[in-house]
């Protein structure tokens, strides 16, 4: 039972996975577009920077004051938040099972 409850967590995991991968891309074009202060500051690879993703999990998005922007980016960190939820979740139910 302990491994099926595992797998609903997988399960959430990759649905936030994917709206990550919806939302996260909008809102990096649209600091592209609108704020490129910002976008230098974050530097190249910003989809999977551990750095980004932490100033994303930390509200500093919220700094440019865009509500386009925010829009974009509030699903995407409600997302990073799920998979993050999800993988832990998963990773806490498999190691139950396998405890003596």
């Amino acid at each position: 039972m302990l491994l099926f409850f595992a797998l609903c967590f997988v399960g959430i995991a990759i649905a936030g996975a994917s709206a990550y991968i919806i939302f996260w891309p909008l809102s990096l074009v649209q600091l592209r577009d609108l704020h490129p202060e910002v976008r230098e500051r974050l530097g190249e690879g910003a989809f999977l920077k551990p750095s980004v993703m932490w100033w994303l999990l930390s509200g500093g998005y919220r700094e440019t004051g865009d509500p386009a922007f925010t829009g974009l980016a509030t699903p995407a960190r409600v997302a990073l938040s799920t998979v993050i939820f999800g993988l832990s979740g998963a990773a806490i139910m498999w190691l139950w099972s396998v405890a003596p």
